[in-house]
């Protein structure tokens, strides 16, 4: 497979039909390596799973260079009072699925990630369908399996009340509740 390069002008912004070719063309670079591999687009080990990983893991890494003032192995570094001090593995909820991403950690302890929190589990997405799933009258054990089903994620029936009550006025009209219901 050959790489592909879109050259730019110096000193010109490249234009919207430019950018959305090049993102055509990104795609379909990747459906047909991940179809050549045998690859799912997605489910577990999937394309989108995976895209999302390293999203994810990439903005991360942006995350703790803007903290710490330079790039990994950079020799600005030495000598600073903190730098990176490996990664921790942690599991992720993502509209996707589950994804395992490794964060960054610093040596002081002083970085928060902004885009995947310290203990954050779930992104937004998540919550976004849950409180969908709740309005449209699913129980909290109908969300969890419907969760299980589609994503391979298990969800706890908790987990999913903290999600409705986090968010008290998508109750249905009538004062009814679906998901305690």
């Amino acid at each position: 497979m050959s790489d592909t390069t879109i050259e730019q002008i110096p000193g010109s912004e490249p234009t919207a039909g430019a950018v959305a070719a090049s993102d055509e063309q990104l795609v379909a670079m990747l459906v047909d390596r991940a179809r050549s591999q045998g690859l799912q687009l997605t489910g577990e080990g999937g394309l989108l799973q995976q895209l999302t990983k390293r999203v994810l893991e990439s903005a991360l890494e942006g995350e703790i260079t803007d903290h710490l003032g330079y790039e990994k192995h950079d020799a600005e570094g030495r000598g600073s009072g903190n730098s990176r001090n490996g990664t921790r593995a942690k599991t992720v909820l993502t509209d996707v699925g589950p994804v395992e991403v490794k964060v960054p950690r610093d040596v002081a302890g002083t970085f928060e990630p902004a885009i995947v929190k310290k203990r954050q589990r779930r992104l937004s997405g998540v919550d976004e369908m849950v409180l969908s799933l709740s309005a449209k009258g699913l129980t909290q054990g109908e969300i969890s399996a419907h969760l299980a089903e589609v994503y391979g994620a298990s969800v706890s029936k908790a987990t999913i009340s903290t999600i409705t009550d986090s968010h008290s006025d998508t109750r249905v009209p009538g004062g009814r509740d679906p998901v305690t219901d």
